[in-house]
């Protein structure tokens, strides 16, 4: 006689966070994406309601992306050089319903293009693609404290994700965000307690935890992935087990880590099979927005995900 599976309730449950806003809400975007929202433990759907799948993000810069690997270029071809145009073929030829877009044209050793410079390449940005948008620094902290509060006007209404705030430098994006009705993402170092740190810093400014979505800053397959897995999973324990302030939705560079490796680099099929394993590796600890560059190996991670959900109620 077999023993039936003990079913786990929880008393928690994750933050719902929406990206974009329509018309209807002061915005322009074509949709919105809602992320969070589970009270159970990834894909275990008949322990509770995972309302929302996980979302694909195509990474996109505001500069030509000339220091990409040669597959990832080839992958976009000529528009790899014109941001504007590899945005609208990422939309309208792969069916991104959500674009990431790193200012890597500010950082000062990527053209140090000034605020205004991203602010109008942001609205113009919004004029060609009508897909919600996460907006991302350069990594250069101080030049990312001019450059994002300037994103963020340029963007006023549209109810993006703006990021990333870190613990020593998130009180300028967190005012700007709270003045233009975005939400946020929270980078911690692979550290469950700065994670939880931060999210408290930033709620006493006067963001909601609502608002917050974690970036646990990941590694690859191979870099660290099973490292991050573990901070995820136990934060993920404590969101749903009643602790509010790690209560946010889990956002993952998978792109970024991934084509970073040497292994990536070893073949073009390498590269694409690389960055599929680490997202769909991350799809199983609670990832809600991956990140990733290449758009067959986001392709065949929808499909992944469709089956995954396939019968599910979201």
């Amino acid at each position: 006689m077999e023993t039936p599976l003990v079913s786990e309730k929880w008393t928690g449950m994750v933050s719902t966070v929406t990206i974009g806003a329509k018309n209807d809400e002061g915005g322009s975007r074509s949709h919105c994406v809602k992320i969070g929202g589970q009270n159970t433990l990834p894909l275990m759907f008949k322990e509770g309601r995972i309302p929302n799948k996980p979302k694909i993000a195509f990474e996109i810069w505001d500069t030509p992306a000339l220091d990409f690997d040669e597959e990832l270029k080839a992958a976009y071809g000529k528009s790899i050089n014109d941001p504007l145009e590899w945005a609208d073929i990422c939309v309208n030829q792969h069916k991104a319903e959500l674009l990431c877009l790193r200012m890597q044209g500010t950082h000062p050793d990527f053209g140090n293009q000034s605020p205004l410079d991203a602010a109008k390449f942001v609205s113009k940005l919004l004029s060609k693609v009508k897909v919600p948008l996460i907006i991302i620094g350069s990594g250069d902290d101080a030049k990312d404290n001019l450059i994002l509060p300037a994103c963020s006007e340029a963007a006023k209404g549209e109810r993006c994700l703006i990021g990333c705030a870190v613990q020593d430098n998130y009180k300028t994006l967190v005012a700007s965000v709270l003045a233009d009705g975005h939400t946020i993402i929270a980078e911690s170092p692979i550290d469950i307690n700065i994670a939880k740190q931060l999210n408290i810093l930033i709620s006493d400014m006067g963001l909601s935890l609502e608002r917050i979505v974690i970036n646990p800053t990941i590694g690859a397959l191979g870099y660290g992935l099973e490292y991050a897995y573990s901070i995820m999973e136990r934060a993920r324990l404590a969101a749903l087990s009643g602790d509010k302030t790690l209560a946010s939705p889990f956002i993952c560079f998978v792109g970024q880590e991934a084509w970073r490796t040497k292994e990536a680099k070893a073949s073009a099929q390498q590269g694409i099979i690389w960055e599929m394993l680490t997202a769909s590796s991350f799809i199983q600890c609670g990832a809600d927005i991956l990140v990733m560059r290449h758009p067959k190996a986001a392709e065949s991670i929808n499909r992944y995900i469709a089956e995954l959900f396939e019968g599910q109620k979201c």
